[in-house]
């Protein structure tokens, strides 16, 4: 019997619906499911059965009636585009039994390269499956399958450790190794094969939005893996590194950090009070980057009625960076809590995280020699960033900056 852990983590990854669907639409085979494979045992893991096939996850079929047992033993594919007409499958016994005339299957494997199943489908009719951008789309879609594969595990397993040892760092690194180093690679390839499949003019409309939507789940994913990166950086390495040059003007990049957020977001209202031409001493990107995470914590924990309110100045020798949302107030316990690593408030829309984005501001406000507080009333929060200017900033390697948490009664002016 087929270990159903398997199956458990398969049904896990959440953008499986969407590659079955994606692979549906593309192919235009109308069973596609992932199976994993053994030598002796062959088990739906997820399904999409638009032919009322009849398996459900957890199913099996005898391994020898399957053409998955030659994906299996061979590592490569099996395309079939239609069975009558293919000198090497028309007497096999596998379309016979299962009556398909269009066939595929591609194998899939783990990260560290052992065979687990594949991502295979079929349909009654002929179609045209052993073209290239099918073929692309097909590979692209098991490394996306490995790649959350592995993430699911990894993340499942580490959660647990750090739920019972949060404090635990050797396990920290462990995440971070594998997150940050051996995830990326794929990741990467993701991502280039979904620019890739965009690219092709001759794809339906259908089919492009799938492909958008696996790249979009890539694309957080790879957020993820840059927070954990620089939780490391700022654990282990004194605080999180920058490069520091002289910008004339930050003024485009901090607007375009807040455009981009707000056509996110569009049901929201942002208030923008930005300077024009401001000149500062700084690693600009990682700016945006505070900017960015203020921004998307007052998205999600702000009171989704009222306006948000970004400003950014230079005054007597001080640059400002100012995200102010509404709200209940913040006791002062928990603006202590708000910049320790994996700390997660209750998110209005039940967005989830791994809890790094203010831990990180936190990072980059001290490598800066800044600071970043907190002042909190009875109707809205404000988060404020402050590094002295151009021309007073003291370029240190170490800083002992530290966070001022303050819990005031009157709303912060800009």
């Amino acid at each position: 019997m087929q270990n159903p852990k398997d199956v458990i983590a398969i049904q896990s990854i959440g953008a499986i619906p969407t590659i079955l669907e994606a692979v549906a639409a593309i192919t235009g085979l109308r069973f596609v499911c992932v199976a994993r494979v053994t030598q002796d045992s062959w088990t739906t893991c997820a399904v999409l059965d638009q032919l009322n096939f009849g398996l459900k996850p957890g199913d099996g079929l005898d391994i020898t009636t399957t053409l998955c047992e030659e994906v299996r033993d061979t590592n490569k594919s099996v395309i079939i585009d239609h069975v009558n007409e293919d000198d090497k499958y028309r007497n096999h016994h596998t379309p016979r039994i299962y009556g398909f005339q269009s066939y595929i299957s591609v194998p899939l494997s783990r990260k560290d390269g052992e065979y687990f199943g594949t991502l295979c489908a079929l349909d009654p009719l002929p179609a045209k499956l052993s073209n290239t951008a099918t073929i692309a789309s097909m590979n692209m879609f098991c490394e996306l399958i490995s790649l959350q594969l592995e993430s699911e595990i990894i993340h499942a397993e580490i959660h647990k450790e750090l739920m019972n040892e949060r404090e635990t760092a050797e396990l920290r690194e462990q995440f971070i190794a594998v997150l940050g180093h051996d995830l990326r690679n794929p990741l990467n390839a993701i991502l280039t094969a979904t620019q890739m499949l965009n690219a092709i003019p001759e794809l339906e409309p259908k089919i492009n939005s799938k492909v958008q939507m696996i790249q979009n789940s890539a694309q957080r994913i790879s957020v993820l893996i840059d927070d954990v990166v620089d939780f490391t950086k700022g654990r282990m390495g004194g605080g999180i590194a920058i490069d520091l040059r002289h910008e004339n003007s930050i003024t485009g990049m901090l607007e375009h950090v807040v455009a981009e957020l707000i056509s996110k977001h569009s049901e929201r209202e942002v208030i923008t009070d930005i300077d024009s031409n401001i000149a500062l001493l700084c690693d600009s990107g990682r700016i945006g980057q505070l900017l960015s995470n203020l921004l998307k914590n007052a998205l999600v924990h702000g009171d989704a009625n009222q306006p948000i309110r970004v400003a950014a100045n230079c005054r007597e020798g001080l640059f400002k960076i100012s995200v102010t949302n509404g709200g209940p107030v913040l006791s002062r316990d928990t603006i202590k809590e708000l910049f320790k690593p994996f700390v997660r408030g209750a998110a209005s829309n039940g967005s989830e995280g791994l809890g790094l984005g203010l831990f990180i501001i936190h990072e980059i406000a001290r490598s800066h020699g800044g600071e970043i507080r907190v002042v909190s009333n009875e109707k809205e929060t404000s988060f404020i960033f402050t590094i002295k200017t151009a021309e007073f900033i003291e370029r240190r390697k170490n800083t002992d900056s530290t966070c001022h948490f303050v819990e005031k009664r009157e709303i912060i002016g800009s």
